[in-house]
C-alpha cells in the first residue's frame, strides 16, 4: 500500500513538472484539469483508506496510521459495508466447493473472551 502511494506521489510530481514546462503543456493542463482532479480524488489515500485482511474469521480493516478523521471514517465504512452485505459468508460459499455451509465466524463477544 505504501509503495503504491509513493509511486502515485512521484508520478504526480513528474506530471506537475512536465505540465508546467512549456506554455503548450500549461494550456493542455487547462483542458485536462477536470480529468486530473477526478484522478487525484480517486487516488486520495484518505478516500481509499483501509486495507482488508482476508483469510481471517472476522472482519479486519487496517487503517493508515497517519490518516485524518475523514480517512478513518472511510475505513469504518469499508468494514460496515462488508458486514452489511455479509461478505464473509459469500466468500466462504464461493470457496466451499462441496456446497456445505461455511464455518461460522465468532461474534465480537466470543472473539474478545
Amino acid at each position: 500500500m505504501k509503495a503504491a502511494e509513493g509511486t502515485a506521489r512521484q508520478i504526480n510530481d513528474f506530471l506537475r513538472a512536465a505540465l508546467s514546462r512549456t506554455w503548450r503543456s500549461k494550456i493542455g493542463y487547462l483542458f485536462a484539469k477536470n480529468a486530473f482532479k477526478a484522478l487525484r480524488d480517486k487516488l486520495d489515500p484518505n478516500k481509499s483508506n483501509g486495507g482488508v485482511f482476508l483469510g481471517l474469521n472476522g472482519i479486519v480493516v487496517k487503517s493508515h496510521g497517519g490518516t485524518d478523521a475523514e480517512g478513518f471514517a472511510y475505513a469504518v465504512d469499508v468494514g460496515y459495508e462488508m458486514v452489511r452485505y455479509d461478505l464473509l459468508t459469500k466468500i466462504n460459499r464461493m470457496l466451499n466447493r462441496d456446497g456445505s455451509p461455511p464455518p461460522t465466524a465468532p461474534t465480537a463477544q466470543e472473539a474478545v473472551s
